[in-house]
């Protein structure tokens, strides 16, 4: 497989051979078995389909959610998520478990995840601005404004992609090229160097580094 569903942890640090200390997010991946196998004659595209962890609560599913989870032949599970890229001859079918041992110590991977969410932003938060810092001809409270937004007489309106205030985070985030120091098969572990977007306890998608 070219990827996993797993939550992120936390962050945690270790040891490289050269004594150094790595800064390494901590995910927990799988086990995720596989609930739906696309193919081109039938879906337009080859896909696998993973599911990742119990929903508790199964009265929460459609008949038609909880059907596609009795087909597959697994308890109904919160996460699904698909992968399009993966090894050839690939042989996975329904109900096939997929865990941290499709990987190895040393690779490199990639991890989609939501980023945190910090709710409406000026923009100094937001993009870094430094203000208009001085206080002179008796302006207040000017060190976190915008400052000019627009145009007078041409082009006579704010042109689209303005950087101003808005709401900040809770965004798709893709990390590339991290790589995996160590792996704990028995807690279904990955201890990935750097770190992951979003915050303990989320979702957190690892896909192997194209």
């Amino acid at each position: 497989m070219s990827g996993i569903i797993g939550k992120k942890i936390g962050m945690t640090s270790i040891y490289d051979a050269s004594g150094n200390i790595v800064p390494c997010t901590v995910i927990s991946a799988g086990p995720c078995y596989v609930t739906q196998v696309k193919s081109k004659e039938h879906d337009g595209y080859e896909a696998i389909q993973l599911a990742y962890e119990d929903q508790t609560k199964e009265k929460k599913l459609t008949k038609a959610v909880k059907g596609h989870f009795d087909k597959a032949g697994v308890k109904p599970k919160k996460v699904l998520a698909e992968f399009t890229r993966f090894e050839e001859g690939h042989t996975k079918q329904f109900g096939d478990v997929v865990d941290v041992t499709e990987f190895v110590e040393g690779e490199y991977i990639d991890c989609v995840g939501t980023s945190k969410g910090k709710g409406f932003q000026g923009v100094v938060k937001r993009y870094n601005f430094h203000g208009v810092n001085d206080q002179t001809h008796g302006q207040h409270d000017r060190q976190r404004a915008p400052g000019s937004i627009g145009g007078s007489s041409d082009p006579s309106r704010v042109f689209k992609g303005m950087r101003m205030a808005g709401r900040t985070g809770g965004s798709r985030v893709k990390m590339i090229n991290l790589q995996i120091v160590k792996i704990d098969p028995e807690k279904n572990l990955l201890v990935v160097k750097g770190s992951v977007p979003g915050p303990k306890g989320s979702y957190v998608i690892v896909e192997r580094w194209s």
